[in-house]
């Protein structure tokens, strides 16, 4: 009896921490990485470290922001996202700050949209 509850309190502490960087470090990585393209475009000062950075949320977005049921909706938004950002930087290229809105967008939905394309892909695989 002793080592099933310890089993079961074990699955249970496992879950609540998944829960939690599902929960809060996915979205709180999204919502941060909206912000940071927005000012990091309209500031125009994406430098090195601010690609890596904006990469890396991407990755986490990928990876802890979107569940199974939202993988089709994210994938055709994010690839319609893509899109219209290559386009619509080279169409507003005179307008600066919104080409480098839109590249800053990119950094973070590329990766994001890779990583969820192959769990999908994975999940597809699997079945």
């Amino acid at each position: 009896m002793v080592k099933h509850r310890k089993k079961v309190n074990k699955e249970k502490e496992e879950k609540s921490h998944k829960n939690f960087l599902e929960k809060y470090v996915g979205k709180t990585a999204f919502v941060l990485g909206i912000i940071f393209a927005l000012v990091l475009g309209l500031l125009g000062t994406i430098n090195e470290v601010w690609i890596v950075l904006l990469i890396v949320i991407g990755l986490l977005i990928g990876l802890l922001n979107i569940s199974e049921k939202e993988t089709t909706s994210f994938l055709v938004s994010g690839v319609i996202l893509i899109i219209v950002s290559v386009l619509g930087g080279s169409t507003f290229y005179n307008v600066q700050f919104f080409g480098k809105v839109l590249d800053a967008l990119l950094m973070i939905f590329i990766p994001a949209t890779v990583i969820v394309a192959v769990k999908n892909i994975f999940n597809l695989a699997r079945d």
